[in-house]
């Protein structure tokens, strides 16, 4: 009879997987952990994966959408929220940049350029971190994309989205992980970058046992604690696609320059 091990599931933004980084730290996770551990990642996106939280469906959240988290953990559906790492959300679309938003100064800016044009734009429309700033950006930006002939919704991943905008030679909003994790496999490069609303921050944060008592709270702190610790964050610090790194710890203070 062969032992069973705890699983512990978590639920988290689709970035993370498309960018890789969970292929390196889940298997170095379970290598050094004390316990008995499967770990179960369940990539749905920030919106969906803070949902199933709220069901108990899970014991640990890895996301990226601050707002949502503070109201999460608020609500008391979690507990010990810690920064793990941040990368940037940048606009990828054509080389030759045909609404013109290279070395414009503001996101918001590119976006109405965008839509002055009128050149496609695609959004994953699945309630995800990205598609949160997508969509905060527009509404910096006054302007209301939905049903417009040039904006389309694929409710997909990141690296799905990526691929229909490189069939649609348009412009999208991808964090800087997926892309470089995808750059090979399509003509589309980053075209604007550098605002600091662009900032991509990562958190975990437990289930509250009290609200979930099934919750594997022992495991997900000990995971938690994993991530954070300097072994965990000199994995993600040294994690990296084509001599380029894609993501930056937060955690801990390690001695490297962006």
């Amino acid at each position: 009879m062969t032992h069973e091990k705890t699983k512990l599931v978590i639920a988290s933004t689709t970035s993370i997987q498309n960018s890789g980084l969970f292929d390196i730290l889940i298997p170095a996770y379970e290598r050094s952990t004390k316990y008995d551990i499967k770990v179960e990642f369940v990539a749905v996106g920030t919106g969906k994966a803070i949902r199933m939280a709220k069901k108990g469906e899970a014991d640990l959240l890895f996301v990226h959408d601050p707002f949502r988290e503070e109201k999460f953990v608020a609500e008391n559906y979690g507990v010990n929220r810690r920064a793990v790492m941040h990368n940037h959300f940048v606009v990828i679309g054509p080389d030759r940049d045909p609404a013109g938003i290279k070395g414009l100064k503001n996101a918001a800016g590119a976006f109405e350029n965008i839509a002055m044009k009128g050149f496609p734009f695609i959004s994953r429309g699945d309630d995800s971190g990205t598609n949160i700033k997508e969509l905060d950006i527009w509404d910096d930006a006054g302007i209301n994309p939905k049903g417009k002939g040039w904006y389309f919704e694929t409710g997909g991943k990141m690296g799905d989205t990526i691929l229909v905008a490189d069939q649609k030679r348009a412009y999208t909003l991808s964090d800087m992980g997926t892309f470089l994790n995808y750059e090979q496999k399509v003509e589309l490069k980053v075209v604007f970058q550098g605002d600091p609303v662009l900032r991509n921050r990562y958190s975990v944060i437990a289930v509250n046992p009290e609200k979930f008592p099934k919750a594997k709270y022992r495991e997900a702190m000990d995971f938690i604690a994993f991530v954070t610790s300097q072994e965990g964050q000199i994995l993600i610090a040294n994690y990296s696609k084509h001599g380029v790194n894609l993501f930056y710890p937060d955690a801990v203070r390690l001695i490297r320059d962006e």
